[in-house]
């Protein structure tokens, strides 16, 4: 089924869905940035463990993507689950990014000049807690001991509330090309809530001025699920985004999980859920629709003519710790406090305190804390939902040819228990292609656990390890 005719079905019809339907299918479930999942990976991986697959990918000369994790804020959002050090007071930047350049020259000495980064990305945190010229430094370090391709993909997330001209003309003048900006919700009431007052006005400007500067795409974040929201505020929320035209939209469902992220707890009663969560999820998909943005699936939009529409059209798109890419092949390294590798077949994760990271990276050069190690089983299992999740169609000769099976008798157990989705209209089975729908799409992570085996043994956790999947 094409993207086009995908498309051709979005209408209310479709979407009333029921109660008892959204009960059953609106359940904990992973997101699938990586396969297997972080909690499944170990503590006994580490520093020595990951350079062997450091000087394996390097003999593979392997594309390179770089992830530098910057943790600080000035304020803490309440809805936030990412890995931050909130702090007004700027001097622990300088000693951060020491560490850092540390990390930098150590990874570096792993990776052959030969092999192009394709993929550059600055996350957190708010990097532009930094000032222009202390990420001047940092790019600059970096750049001088790796080699980037000359149509890299250099990125960086960025907070309207903090960001000044200075910093976007810095940024451009070092060759960044893409931003992500959080906006979350527009409504006055609901950013009170949740302690993130960002007005039109000033995502306006600063999307007025990345253009101007020339900046080839600029991403936009969404969450819907907050407290004070209903389909109608936030409807209006997509009405303003939508005027401000960014190339990519991503359209998070609120992850409420006070246990792991205290400051949550604040939000808990007065979080819209059930049927009215999925109200405001589905207005904020039927805007995206109207305005010509393709719903590439999950919580992500995008332009017909932007790079992820065209992945997915010619089933190129790829996933990592960063959500959908198109720089599929790229061995992905991770530095920075609690940031995560991909390379070859394994896993890596930094430390995610601050300190501890900076001595392991003073006495080693990397602070790896936990990591996995993939068995055949799981590389058979991490393209068969990697292809769902990206194509939203899976094709079983391209999984036999690739792995040497036979995917019906491989997967019996998995295609019977696709049958609940296929009487629910979530999936279609057709000879040689397992295809999701419009409505699959929407909850296409239940698709991709019917796949996973380690989700059994982890039911047996006293608190859910994952937010539910809308």
């Amino acid at each position: 089924m094409t993207e086009s005719s995908l498309h051709l079905q979005l209408n209310r019809e479709r979407f009333e869905i029921s109660e008892a339907f959204l009960e059953k299918y609106n359940r904990p479930g992973p997101r699938y940035t990586s396969y297997p999942t972080a909690p499944v990976w170990q503590d006994d991986f580490g520093p020595d463990d990951l350079e062997q697959f450091y000087a394996t990918a390097n003999a593979a000369r392997t594309p390179v993507s770089l992830y530098m994790h910057l943790p600080f804020c000035e304020s803490l959002c309440l809805f936030c689950a990412c890995n931050v050090v909130i702090t007004k007071d700027h001097s622990v930047a300088p000693p951060y990014i020491a560490t850092l350049e540390r990390e930098i020259d150590h990874v570096s000495r792993f990776v052959s000049r030969e092999r192009p980064v394709v993929q550059f990305h600055w996350g957190g945190g708010t990097p532009t807690y930094l000032t222009p010229e202390q990420m001047e430094q940092l790019f600059r370090y970096t750049a001088e001991r790796f080699t980037f391709a000359a149509d890299a993909e250099i990125g960086i997330e960025i907070d309207p509330r903090v960001t000044t001209r200075a910093h976007l003309e810095t940024l451009r003048l070092l060759g960044f090309n893409r931003l992500s900006m959080g906006i979350q919700d527009f409504h006055p009431e609901v950013q009170q809530a949740v302690h993130r007052i960002q007005p039109l006005e000033m995502t306006r400007d600063l999307i007025a001025g990345a253009r101007q500067l020339g900046f080839d795409s600029i991403n936009v974040d969404l969450i819907y699920g907050l407290p004070l929201q209903t389909a109608e505020r936030f409807a209006h929320t997509v009405e303003q985004v939508v005027a401000l035209a960014p190339d990519r939209v991503a359209m998070f469902s609120y992850a409420h999980v006070p246990w792991l992220h205290k400051q949550q707890g604040a939000l808990a009663t007065r979080l819209p859920e059930g049927m009215e969560k999925f109200r405001i999820f589905r207005a904020g998909l039927e805007h995206f629709h109207d305005a010509g943005y393709l719903y590439i699936g999950m919580d992500h939009f995008a332009r017909p003519n932007d790079e992820l529409a065209v992945a997915q059209r010619e089933r190129t798109l790829h996933r990592n710790f960063q959500g959908y890419t198109t720089k599929a092949g790229a061995d992905l390294y991770g530095m920075g406090v609690s940031a995560i590798s991909g390379v070859g077949n394994c896993y890596a994760q930094n430390e995610r305190v601050v300190a501890p990271y900076r001595e392991r990276v003073g006495r080693r050069g990397i602070a790896t804390m936990r990591g996995y190690r993939l068995s055949d089983d799981d590389l058979l299992r991490r393209a068969v939902i990697s292809r769902i999740l990206c194509h939203g169609v899976l094709h079983k000769s391209e999984i036999e040819r690739e792995f040497s099976i036979v995917f019906d008798e491989t997967f019996a157990g998995e295609i019977a228990r696709l049958g609940g989705f296929v009487s629910d209209g979530l999936v279609e089975l057709d000879g040689d292609l397992i295809r999701t729908s419009l409505l699959g799409r929407i909850f296409i992570r239940n698709i991709a656990m019917v796949f996973d085996p380690y989700l059994e043994k982890q039911k047996l956790e006293s608190r859910p390890l994952f937010s539910k999947t809308l």
